[in-house]
């Protein structure tokens, strides 16, 4: 049985804080008991016959683990987990109280004894497939893979696999030519047979939708990189754009920092025109994956060719000239002597950019997809050197195994969670009875904070200020953000009101200064907040968004969220240190909100781009003008955001949004007039927050009805449709906000309107 291991080190790696966070499985024979390996192919039994209702996973194979650690009862844990039956549970004779202590009591349980809360965080469905694409052309997949692992990520690729045959870009989405071409071609080199059933319907339905040439144009570069796609038929990705001034809008150190450190590394191997070795296996997937036979593929037709199923946000006409140029043009000089001594140099300063990052993000990189990438420019500047066995073996920090298999995580969001977690605990009045967990949080959130910037001159390797912040996953990996840095922030003054004889929340101060330097550090112009760093460039570069899948990927744009959070933690910071840089601070946040506010759509809704959607937006935004005094009374924003969220709950009493809210821009409901836990949670903590306690409680009490009746019996919460966004098209599902939010929604509950209770 597979076994998670936490906050352990190994060969080739390196840590600043003892591995804090890290999460990692090994398979282990003889790990477990007969019951629990039982409970186990159950729940795999379970997850697969259900895979096309039930599209997540709950998490059983950690937390059923986690929770044994913690001597809590796992009975309970081996039970369905759909959320379609709420248990059966007497409304008017429970409390609240009743509900949150079992709540409570169940989250702890879940709680690593390091302070985090381990879990999945699915995605994107092609990352699987990238790593074991790198794995397979470095020669590497038996090195850095066992037969168990190789068994768990076919057992996750065929559970992800749509009816039709193909895979969607996410879980919940439909067929894709991106992730089906990749996958499919995943499955074959992990020695998955041409002739397997469900292969010849991937392969079928690649070849009904035209072939892999059709596939966007990440899956043309890790095509080409395999040796099943030509790079003539990849639009160019010039490497030489390294080496233009900081002044030029497109120079890479001007872009969105996730991008940034995907398009880097494309174009070091677009640059070496990088093939890996034409192997057999490579040759029969160049028949398979095609319509045509392989030598009469017109490549130059095929670099613009794209599956409408893939496209979110199309070509623009100048970038298509733009390519165009570059194509015929640019790239037959840029190859040619002595003009091609400028590829040699910029292939150079990339090789050495790449380096400085692996070096700095302790070889995590900032995310899975730019690892991946990172890590084969690695092997091939020395497929022997320290670097790439450094390389691989952080490969395992981005594993996860649960019902449905094993994949690549994109990241993880070790201390994201654990800073909502904090907040929701200390809403619940009985948060003291809980001073064990809360002891172990805080103690990770102070482990946590990144202790020094990035080595060297590091504003010329475009990198930002980051000692003093917090990353989203862990530590070790470097790369500071807004919000993380914010929630942490908040919830370490807010424990630090908690200290007392028998619990000390107390951090050096100088610590809480370099979180708010580097908070002050990252407002924009327009008083807004980005996420990594400053917008370096203007919005308009948005035209040469070479990507196919996402929208609003090369500018670091300013979000309501991060805003907010950051308006929240200064606010609560002051409360602390009144005369720390205050004209600063009150100077950010009355530009901050005044950010806000313009943000607000007409409808009193805001956009929420890292969450699903118009209520995640709505929340933080009522929470950020709260936090400087704004109220239902004086401000009509607020007021126009209740009416917002009044009129969109549904008749059960909860609230919900699909995935589609971000993609289309526009409120759509879950099928079926559906509700979402998370959703609701988010909903009744905006209206709280708003006051509709005194002006009517009866919304908040049918949300809250709603949120105890779908408890189940072991103090869990449902695992329900994604919730979390990226890139409006780029749906996430966080696994512990099922947890967290109901909580947290509850707690405050219980607090403002407990006499009012059914």
């Amino acid at each position: 049985m597979w076994k998670l291991k936490i906050a352990e080190g190994g060969s080739w790696l390196t840590t600043s804080n003892n591995h804090i966070g890290r999460e990692t499985w090994e398979f282990q024979q003889n790990f477990g008991t007969s019951e629990e390996r039982e409970a186990v192919d159950a729940a795999r039994v379970q997850f697969h016959e259900n895979r096309f209702t039930t599209r997540h996973t709950s998490d059983i194979l950690a937390r059923m683990q986690l929770a044994k650690e913690n001597n809590f009862s796992v009975d309970d844990l081996q039970k369905e987990k759909d959320g379609t039956t709420p248990v059966n549970i007497n409304i008017d004779t429970a409390t609240v109280s009743d509900i949150l202590k079992k709540a409570l009591g169940y989250f702890s349980a879940i709680q690593a004894h390091d302070g985090h809360w381990p879990g999945d965080f699915p995605g994107p469905l092609f990352t699987t497939a990238t790593m074991m694409i790198v794995l397979y052309v470095t020669e590497s997949l038996s090195i850095t893979l066992s037969s168990e692992h190789h068994k768990e990520i076919c057992r996750y690729l065929y559970n992800r696999q749509n009816m039709d045959g193909g895979w969607g870009l996410h879980a919940e989405g439909e067929s894709s030519m991106l992730s089906t071409a990749l996958n499919y071609t995943a499955l074959r080199l992990l020695g998955e047979s041409v002739d397997d059933m469900s292969m010849h319907k991937a392969r079928k339905w690649i070849h009904d939708h035209g072939g892999a040439t059709m596939i966007p144009i990440l899956g043309k570069v890790w095509l080409s990189v395999l040796g099943v796609f030509e790079w003539s038929g990849v639009n160019p990705i010039p490497p030489e754009l390294f080496l233009l001034p900081t002044l030029v809008p497109i120079q890479p150190g001007r872009l969105w920092s996730h991008f940034r450190m995907a398009f880097i590394p494309m174009s070091y191997l677009y640059g070496k025109k990088f093939v890996g070795p034409i192997t057999r296996l490579v040759s029969s997937l160049r028949e398979e994956l095609h319509i045509h036979p392989y030598k009469k593929i017109d490549w130059k037709q095929a670099r613009k060719l794209c599956a409408k199923e893939d496209i979110y946000n199309p070509h623009t006409w100048l970038q298509e000239c733009l390519s165009d140029c570059l194509y015929s043009f640019g790239e037959p000089v840029l190859t040619r002597w002595p003009i091609s001594c400028m590829r040699k140099r910029a292939l150079q300063q990339v090789a050495e950019f790449l380096k400085y990052e692996d070096e700095n993000s302790q070889y995590i990189c900032i995310g899975a997809a730019q690892k991946a990438l990172s890590m084969l420019c690695c092997w091939i500047e020395n497929p022997n050197s320290d670097a790439f066995k450094r390389h691989l073996a952080r490969v395992a920090d981005f594993l996860w195994v649960g019902e449905d298999g094993m994949k690549v995580r994109v990241c993880a969001g070790q201390l994201w969670d654990v800073a909502f977690a904090v907040q929701a605990i200390l809403a619940c009045s009985i948060a003291q009875e809980f001073g064990g967990t809360l002891k172990k949080a805080h103690g990770f959130i102070k482990a946590s904070q990144i202790m020094d910037n990035p080595s060297g001159d590091f504003s010329r390797k475009y990198r930002h200020i980051s000692k003093g912040g917090w990353a989203f996953q862990v530590a070790d990996q470097g790369w500071q953000v807004s919000d993380c840095t914010a929630e942490a922030l908040k919830a370490l003054l807010l424990l630090s009101k908690c200290s007392s004889d028998a619990a000390d929340y107390q951090m050096e101060t100088c610590r809480y200064f370099d979180a708010v330097n580097v908070l002050l550090s990252l407002q924009n112009p327009n008083g807004g907040y980005g996420t990594w760093e400053i917008a370096r460039t203007y919005p308009w570069m948005e035209i040469f968004n070479m990507t196919e899948i996402y929208a609003d990927i090369m500018v670091e744009h300013q979000y309501v969220e991060c805003t907010s959070s950051v308006i929240q933690a200064l606010a609560l910071f002051q409360e602390k240190y009144p005369g720390h840089r205050k004209d600063e601070i009150d100077q950010c946040i009355t530009k901050a909100t005044e950010f806000i506010e313009k943000l607000q759509n007409e409808d009193g809704s805001w956009f929420g781009s890292w969450g699903i959607c118009f209520t995640y937006g709505t929340w933080f935004a009522i929470e950020g003008l709260s936090a400087v005094g704004h109220c239902y009374d004086d401000s009509s924003c607020i007021r126009k955001a209740c009416k917002f969220l009044l009129s969109k709950q549904l008749t059960n009493g909860g609230w919900s949004e699909s995935h589609l809210s971000s993609r289309t821009k526009a409120y759509t409901n879950l099928d079926g007039e559906k509700s979402h836990i998370v959703n609701t949670s988010w909903a009744m903590l905006a209206l709280m927050k708003a006051g509709q306690v005194e002006r009517d409680p009866t919304p908040l009490h049918r949300a809250a009805r709603l949120i105890m009746s779908m408890q189940l019996s072991d103090g869990d919460f449902p695992q329900e449709e994604m919730i979390g966004s990226f890139l409006k098209n780029g749906p996430l599902c966080y696994m512990a906000y099922r947890n967290i939010f109901p909580i947290w929604a509850l707690g405050e509950y219980q607090k403002l309107v407990l006499h009012q209770i059914i």
